[in-house]
């Protein structure tokens, strides 16, 4: 996200983008529910989860915002091979909103 976002706010160079993209599509679709079995809802040694329980209990809206997330993460992948500065720019803020709805309901602040 770092990556993109320097090039929307400096000089853009499209590779860089289009390689960001595909790294967060290919994250988003690698199975990461997988991450959040039995068990992960709490610390491990001296590491503590940031996922807040109501996580672990609402399933079908935690699907709904991973489908979101997903759908975001190809569309900015898609758009970024294009090369078209401000369409990458509206789809790199929709990503970023699908990231912000699970983060604001379902993680822990600092």
């Amino acid at each position: 996200m770092g990556k993109i976002k320097g090039n929307l706010e400096g000089t853009y160079n499209k590779d860089q983008v289009a390689a960001a993209a595909n790294a967060i599509a290919g994250i988003a679709n690698s199975g990461m529910g997988a991450l959040y079995g039995p068990g992960t809802d709490k610390a491990i040694g001296n590491v503590k989860t940031r996922v807040k329980p109501e996580f672990f209990k609402e399933g079908d809206n935690v699907g709904k915002l991973a489908r979101e997330f997903n759908a975001a993460a190809n569309d900015l992948a898609k758009v970024a091979a294009g090369g078209d500065t401000a369409a990458v720019k509206t789809a790199f803020g929709k990503l970023g909103e699908a990231c912000k709805a699970c983060h604001d309901k379902y993680r822990e602040e600092d």
